[in-house]
């Protein structure tokens, strides 16, 4: 009879400690004022991602490229461009790369560590993308700001480890 009755009960435990205990990591973005969860994109450690924007003055692309550390911090570690202007580097500082490819500006060896960054989604010129590639996958993904967040919004960024039941209800952008 206690059998019965222990095993429902142990089984309900079980389901919900699956469903609470952080287990999936993910890149997060939040509202920055109320911190409430607006996108997930599934990255592990390793993984990279790039974020892509217009520049708002000389109109062209500007590509950040980011990995997802050992401890689930950001490190960007290398940042693409086309004209030197307001914002871009026009040198490597010490310990960095600086280099010319397909006439394109590339500073890599940043190593900046971020735990979390607060990216504001152009309202001007709205044109921020996300792109990523999962392990074996031979193409990359790429999606727009625009079809997940506002123009003109400011998102903090971040990776997360969620519990099972936060990660399966919120929006993925890899769908």
């Amino acid at each position: 009879m206690k059998l019965k009755i222990i095993i429902p009960i142990f089984g309900i435990l079980l389901i919900g400690f699956i469903l609470l205990i952080p287990s999936k990591s993910a890149l997060t973005f939040h509202e920055r004022n109320s911190n409430e969860l607006v996108a997930l994109l599934p990255l592990d450690q390793g993984d990279r991602f790039d974020i892509i924007f217009t520049h708002s003055i000389h109109l062209t692309d500007v590509v950040e490229r980011y990995i997802v550390t050992a401890d689930l911090n950001i490190e960007q570690y290398e940042m693409i461009f086309e004209s030197y202007g307001i914002g871009m580097p026009s040198n490597a500082e010490e310990g960095q790369t600086f280099e010319v490819k397909d006439g394109k500006y590339h500073v890599g060896n940043l190593n900046y560590i971020f735990e979390s960054m607060d990216i504001r989604n152009g309202k001007t010129v709205s044109e921020h993308r996300l792109r990523w590639q999962y392990g074996g996958e031979a193409e990359k993904q790429m999606v727009w700001f625009n079809d997940y967040f506002e123009p003109g919004e400011t998102y903090t960024v971040q990776i997360d480890k969620l519990p099972l039941w936060k990660y399966l209800k919120g929006v993925k952008i890899d769908e």
